[in-house]
């Protein structure tokens, strides 16, 4: 069973320098790694997004490639 509460920042922040320097150590680690994963995200959409791609003439070179080798196939 989870119970949601809702607590402002500036609760949180007081809640957060109460805590003992082992958990505040964990917690950080914890914030940096999520923190690792959206960047990791972001480049990987930014690579994708900015990628290379075909022009018209490779895709119309490509598409007549497989019809010679599907005809070359079938013979």
């Amino acid at each position: 069973m989870q119970a949601q509460v809702e607590i402002g920042y500036d609760q949180l922040v007081k809640l957060v320098k109460q805590l003992p320097k082992k958990q505040w150590t964990q917690l950080k680690s914890e914030v940096e790694k999520n923190e690792v994963l959206t960047d990791t995200q972001s480049d990987m959409l930014t690579l994708l997004l900015n990628g290379p791609t075909f022009s018209k003439k490779q895709l119309n070179e490509i598409a007549k490639a497989r019809k010679e080798i599907n005809q070359w196939r079938t013979k």
